[in-house]
């Protein structure tokens, strides 16, 4: 009788039980993924914006020594302009990428500048993750 009361105890776990909770880990995973991915797009959001800032600052960095904004954002990592006034690099490192690994878009008339990302989508325009980010 021993015996037999042993192995029915050590048997595991039924079908039903099983179904149970891989039912109730999909549930689960239905409901915390979506607020996963949110944190997600808005951590890379936040970066864009942070490096946005920190290229702003080294723009008006150069700006001050060689009186005049870069034709290109290469322009803070190597002296293009060929001016004595120039006291760079201006970043550590290359010209970072936006967080979803596209150029940031830069455009400057010498005394003002335009700099922003694309989004997500790498696409002018758009929603949401995908819109335009800008300071």
């Amino acid at each position: 009788m021993n015996a037999m009361h042993r192995t029915r105890s050590m048997r595991g776990f039924t079908i039903i039980e099983l179904l149970i909770v891989m039912a109730i880990l999909g549930m689960l995973a239905v409901m915390v993924a979506p607020n996963l991915f949110n944190q997600a797009d808005s951590a890379r959001r936040d970066a864009a914006l942070s490096q946005i800032s920190s290229l702003g600052n080294a723009l008006d960095a150069h700006r001050l020594d060689v009186g005049r904004y870069p034709d290109s954002l290469d322009g803070l990592v190597e002296n293009r302009s060929n001016r004595a006034a120039w006291n760079g690099p201006y970043l550590r490192g290359n010209v970072p990428r936006d967080p979803w690994g596209n150029a940031y878009q830069y455009s400057t008339d010498g005394r003002s500048f335009e700099l922003y990302s694309y989004g997500a989508d790498g696409q002018p325009g758009g929603e949401g993750s995908d819109a335009e980010i800008r300071l």
